[in-house]
């Protein structure tokens, strides 16, 4: 039996939270909707490009969200010593560019991890806490992330609702 990714059920936003609890829901809110772009779609399907020579496609996405849940909530906030998940020196767009079929499912899986330890790895932090930027040297705060993450996931869902659309007719938020 082929895999095909799983059915996603999306959390109901609250209309009215505290900053915390807000920002959480939204963000998660887009981490389920990008997921539920890929419900039901074989490896195949999840690595058909856009308009080909260009690499993006719906596992593309996974993987580039995977690597930067990673890179913000746990490497530069957190200041984990976790390895990248791709060999970013030898291609900077690896997440989208060595997106296989075979890989489909552990590439889903990987988000999916990724997503539980960077929520593990926030909890009990708070907003105001900061950082310093590696490549830019700025401080920047828990908040600053959390708005970065929601604002790259909404940018991302744009492209993935444009994908499933031309895999196989579905639309929907």
């Amino acid at each position: 039996m082929t895999w095909t990714a799983p059915q996603i059920t999306r959390r109901e936003l609250p209309a009215a939270a505290g900053e915390r609890e807000m920002l959480q829901s939204w963000l998660d809110w887009h981490r389920e909707t990008l997921l539920a772009k890929c419900t039901g779609l074989t490896p195949d399907q999840l690595v058909e490009a856009s308009t080909p020579p260009s690499t993006l496609t719906l596992l593309g996405l996974v993987r580039h969200m995977a690597l930067v849940e990673r890179t913000w909530f746990r490497q530069r906030f957190a200041g984990e010593k976790v390895e990248d998940l791709y060999d970013l020196e030898r291609n900077i767009d690896a997440d989208f560019d060595d997106a296989e079929a075979s890989g489909a499912e552990a590439d889903h899986a990987t988000l999916v991890a990724e997503i539980a330890a960077c929520n593990a790895a926030m909890a009990g932090r708070g907003l105001d806490e900061t950082f310093i930027h590696d490549r830019s040297g700025q401080e920047l705060n828990l908040r600053w992330v959390y708005v970065h993450m929601i604002e790259e996931y909404a940018r991302h869902n744009g492209h993935a609702d444009l994908l499933r659309e031309r895999i196989d007719g579905a639309t929907g938020d």
